[in-house]
């Protein structure tokens, strides 16, 4: 999977989390440029993204990831 189609998909799960369909998400898009992005938010759109893609994040790499760039590096490694 490419990643232009993994943040195609980025995008759409994070509209539905947030239910907002102005998000655009982008490589260096953080919490801080989401307004309901909070703790609680922040495991359902862990667990929307798995499910999106069909695969689990290690939970080390849920807690060291600073932006969308890294899950999508992360996404883009386990999914072909």
């Amino acid at each position: 999977m490419d990643m232009k189609t993994i943040y195609a998909a980025l995008n759409e799960v994070f509209r539905d989390v947030f239910d907002d369909d102005s998000i655009v998400v982008g490589p260096k898009t953080t919490a801080n440029d989401i307004e309901d992005w909070d703790s609680l938010e922040h495991i359902t759109l862990i667990s929307a993204v798995e499910k999106r893609f069909k695969m689990k994040f290690k939970m080390g790499e849920i807690s060291s990831m600073k932006n969308v760039g890294e899950m999508a590096q992360i996404i883009a490694s386990r999914v072909k």
